[in-house]
Formats: structure tokens, sequence, C-alpha cells
């Protein structure tokens, strides 16, 4: 089996995009996201920006090794609009992204199978629109070490290309002696290898976030 350690997602906002049936307006958007707290702001600055529609459907994807999701009708026929939208994710298999489409009713009812071609394609439209990119899963470690075994944290840091997240110093209440913590992160294939190095050395400490 293959060990896979990264996923697809986009890197910036979309454009807003039109598509229109039977005089219904269907208004497509996807944006990056991390997590569920950003998913109603975005909504709502959407609803500021279109006051007179009827409906704010969407769908998210969270995550890589563990996923999140959800899949929202606002108000049109069940799994009509939402589950549609959430499929197009699954179909260019992204994650940490979220898609909303913004329907104007246009006096002509759709049936459930037309609005769920008219969200599905809405969503397949905005999602061809994105340039969809490949990053990697992260494993994130602190390293806690004393002052004079920094030049041996930092020359493995370098060696094995690692990334420094953070840097910072604090001073040991007992022997008033500096302490430096760095968190850094690695591809989720190299962390086992990564954690083992710095766990071996002597008077350094390595935790998993």
């Amino acid at each position: 089996m293959e060990f896979k350690d990264t996923y697809n997602t986009i890197e910036f906002a979309s454009e807003e995009l039109l598509y229109k049936e039977k005089n219904s307006k269907f208004f497509g958007y996807a944006y990056p996201i991390e997590s569920e707290d950003q998913v109603k702001p975005l909504i709502e600055t959407l609803r500021k920006q279109h006051p007179n529609a009827g409906h704010f459907c969407y769908a998210y994807q969270i995550g890589a090794d563990t996923v999140t999701y959800r899949a929202n009708d606002d108000g049109e026929p069940s799994n009509s609009a939402g589950m549609p939208i959430y499929g197009q994710i699954q179909s260019f298999s992204c994650t940490n992204i979220l898609i909303v489409v913004v329907r104007i009713f246009g006096g002509v009812k759709l049936g459930v199978g037309g609005l769920i071609s008219a969200y599905k394609t809405t969503a397949q439209m905005v999602l061809e629109s994105c340039e969809i990119v490949e990053k990697t899963i992260d494993i994130h470690f602190t390293i806690s070490f004393d002052y004079q075994n920094m030049n041996k944290v930092m020359r493995v840091i370098k060696e094995k290309k690692l990334e420094v997240v953070s840097q910072e110093m604090e001073i040991n209440e007992i022997t008033t002696l500096p302490i430096g913590k760095t968190e850094i992160k690695t591809r989720k294939k190299n962390a086992e290898m990564v954690f083992d190095i710095f766990n071996s050395m002597f008077e350094i400490d390595i935790k998993r976030l």
C-alpha cells in the first residue's frame, strides 16, 4: 500500500461564477479554509452581498487524515443542494475547502432533479475555475534543550531540511540558565525518523504537537 502524505486543496478563493437555469441565478464561490469557524463569517459576507437571494447552500471538507465535512441545503429540498455540491468536492479530491452556491429564484420551479443538476453544475464550474494545488501533511514537534545544545539541534534541522515554525528562549528557574524551545514541522512520512533522531540525543526533549 502506497504511503500518502499529500492532499489537494485550493490556494486562493475563486472568482464569483454565475450559472443560469430557467431564470434562476446560481452564484458559485470556493474558499480555502482550515477550520469550521471560518465558514459562518464567509456565508454572512455573501448574505450581505446578495440581499435578495433565497438560498445560501454550501458544503465543506476539512482535514487530510481525519476528515470533517458538512453539506447544507439551506431550505432547498433535502439533499438537492448541499450533497451535490459536496459530491463535486469529492470528485475533485479536494479538502480544506468551502463551496457556497447562492440561488436567486427566477420564478420557475426546477424540481428536485433540476436543483440537483444546477447545484452540481455550479460547484463543478467553480472548481474547474480554481487552481488546485498539492500540499503535504505536516507533523509538528517541539524540541526543548539547554542553550549549550543549540548547535546540535540546529545542525539536525539543517541536515534534514526541517522547517522551523517558531523559536523562543526561556530561563530555567532552578539553574537560571537559558533553555531553547523550537517548534519544527516535517512531512508525515519523515516524522518517525525525525522523532527518533532527537529522542536519542542526550539532554534534548521532543514532543509531538
